[in-house]
Formats: C-alpha cells, sequence, structure tokens
C-alpha cells in the first residue's frame, strides 16, 4: 500500500534495495543536475572538472547525506546496520572533500571555500545542528539548490558572475518548490496513521479522501521537475559538447 512506503522511490526494505532507496534517486538526479547547469553557463566549459564536481556531489549528497540522514531516526526505514550507515557518511564524504582539494590545488585555491562549505553542510542540515537553523525550507533550498550550481559554475569559470547567480535563483526557487511539496508528502507517508474523509462535489457527487489520493498529484510534480531538471542538464551538455 502507499502509507506502507516512506517514499514514493522506496523499494522494498531489505538487501541491496535499501541502498538503492537510501540514494533517493529521482532527488539525487535532480540536485546533480545543478552541478551540470552551472558548469555549462560558465564561458568555457572544462569537461575533467565537471566529471570531478559530479562524483563529488554524488558522494557527498548522493551517498554522505543520505546516510547520516538515514542514521538521523531512520526515516526510510531501511535496515542498513549502523555501522554501515556510518562508512557510508564519513568515507564518501572523505573522497569528496580530497576530490575538492585536488581541484583547488590544480586550479583555484579559492575553491577550498565550497570545499569548506560542503563539508559543512552536510552534519548541519542532516543532524539539524545549531537548532535547526538550516533545517527548513530555505536553508535546502540554498544548501542544494543555489550551493550545487554555484560550485559548477566555479569548477569552470573560477569566478561567480551574474549569470550564476541568477542561475543559482533559478536552483534555489526549483528546490524550494520541491521542498514544498515533499514536506507535506513525508508527512502523510511517515507520520500519519490513517486518512479519512469525503470531497463533495457540486453536482452531488462524492469523492473519497485518502492518503493515496493526497499525496498522488504532489508525487507526479516531483517526478516530473526531477526529470525537467535532468532534461535541461542533458540539453545543456549537448550544446556545449556538440
Amino acid at each position: 500500500m502507499t502509507e506502507a512506503r516512506p517514499a514514493f522511490y522506496a523499494l522494498a526494505p531489505g538487501g541491496w534495495r535499501d541502498y538503492v532507496t537510501l540514494l533517493h534517486p529521482p532527488y539525487t538526479a535532480w540536485h546533480l543536475s545543478y552541478v551540470a547547469i552551472g558548469a555549462c553557463l560558465a564561458p568555457k566549459l572544462y569537461e575533467g572538472r565537471l566529471a570531478a564536481a559530479l562524483v563529488a556531489f554524488f558522494l557527498a549528497l548522493g551517498i554522505s547525506a543520505h546516510a547520516l540522514d538515514e542514521l538521523n531516526g531512520r526515516p526510510l526505514q531501511t535496515q542498513i546496520p549502523e555501522g554501515v550507515l556510518v562508512g557510508l557518511t564519513i568515507v564518501p564524504l572523505a573522497g569528496a572533500v580530497a576530490l575538492g582539494i585536488g581541484g583547488a590545488l590544480a586550479f583555484n585555491g579559492w575553491l577550498l571555500v565550497f570545499v569548506a562549505v560542503g563539508l559543512a553542510l552536510v552534519p548541519v542540515y542532516n543532524l539539524e545542528l545549531f537548532g535547526g537553523a538550516i533545517h527548513n525550507s530555505a536553508g535546502f533550498a540554498l544548501a542544494w539548490g543555489a550551493f550545487p550550481l554555484l560550485t559548477g559554475y566555479f569548477a569552470c569559470a573560477g569566478t561567480i558572475t551574474w549569470t550564476a547567480l541568477l542561475a543559482a535563483a533559478y536552483a534555489t526557487l526549483m528546490s524550494y518548490a520541491q521542498r514544498a511539496l515533499s514536506t507535506p508528502v513525508r508527512h502523510l507517508r511517515r507520520r500519519v496513521a490513517t486518512v479519512g474523509g469525503m470531497i463533495e462535489l457540486r453536482d452531488g457527487s462524492r469523492e473519497p479522501v485518502t492518503t493515496e489520493t493526497l499525496v498522488a498529484g504532489p508525487e507526479r510534480a516531483l517526478l516530473a521537475l526531477a526529470a525537467a531538471n535532468v532534461a535541461l542538464a542533458a540539453a545543456l551538455l549537448v550544446l556545449r559538447l556538440a
């Protein structure tokens, strides 16, 4: 049943399926697309730098941040051992930091600022440190929307321009919309036991209110938005590489 799954992309619990669920596939692809969009908007696209940035964000966000989030209350209800989740938090994050430091040494020392911000965001956001100061819609939008895009841009351009800032505004607003859609859905799937009621239409007919009817629309929108951002990133890559 829909309400038995903690997320619309969650597979049946157990074994390898837990690790796929842990990656939050549509959301990870969505946020990695910001890195590619940022890099493609730079005056010159450096494929190697983009590849390194994508790998770093996949390690830090796709694996480490999600593993730490699962450690903090098991929101995805996986059966992954705690020790494995600790390893999946530390090792990929260390790899992402190493890639960032390597890029800074080879390209631009200011990249270390992005490395430091990314390193801080993973525990501060996912463990809700400082009273959850950034664990909210605005914090999510800036941390996982604007930040990946600006990092991708800087990795290729070595600077931040108005073009980058305007694109970061786009990523921020898209991620804010993601949070606005996903928050009530997560509440319904993970905390609500039952939903009941009827909607009375003007013609006298009635429609039942269920968990399925409440989550279906927002989840279709989330999946469409994820696909749209990936498609945009792919289009920009094709344009720049052609």
